[in-house]
């Protein structure tokens, strides 16, 4: 009876101490933090591989998905410039589209809602009559926290070596030139 009664009463040790663990977990402060900067990680990857992926027979429904990928200035950039890049990319009729190749949060500032990632890329980009020309690329993008999820905000090369002639993604003059002429090789 002494023996039943002490395994009760460490199964219920053990059961609390379960149950405490799994609490602890669940609302710890580094967990959540990681689970935000996990989520930031996803969408700067997919907005930036959106933003070098455009084929001229689907412009319209490509077009679209940069605006849904971005927010901010270079959203509105990418509105008003839109009329005139799609007779650029129409005449061109090319194909772009790229690869993630690594990706990584380099700030995060959850109380905000702003982070910057880097994310290399390979772009191939197809023009009619001509081998597809691949290159690799280096952008820095600033996502910005909305109410339909984190989107990017401004897009730049990055610095290659000790270039000090790159993009900083967090001016917002470049992405209106460089996002859809150069970063998706139209």
């Amino acid at each position: 009876m002494a023996a039943a009664v002490a395994l009760l009463v460490a199964a219920a040790v053990a059961a609390v101490w379960t149950g405490v663990s799994w609490y602890s977990a669940a609302h710890d402060d580094n967990a959540a933090f990681a689970r935000t900067r996990d989520t930031v990680l996803a969408a700067g990857e997919q907005a930036v591989q959106n933003m070098n992926t455009l084929d001229h027979a689907h412009l319209a429904q490509g077009l679209d998905v940069w605006e849904q990928s971005t927010t901010g200035d270079l959203h509105t950039q990418l509105v008003q410039g839109r009329a005139d890049f799609e007779k650029q990319v129409q005449q061109a009729q090319t194909v772009s589209t790229a690869k993630v190749l690594s990706a990584a949060v380099t700030d995060l500032d959850d109380r905000t809602g702003k982070a910057d990632v880097m994310v290399a890329l390979q772009i191939t980009v197809q023009a009619p009559k001509a081998k597809p020309a691949v290159k690799e690329s280096r952008l820095l993008g600033e996502m910005t926290r909305t109410s339909a999820g984190w989107k990017l905000s401004a897009l730049g090369q990055a610095p290659m070596g000790d270039s000090a002639s790159a993009t900083d993604p967090g001016t917002t003059a470049a992405p209106a030139t460089t996002a859809p002429t150069t970063a998706a090789g139209h």
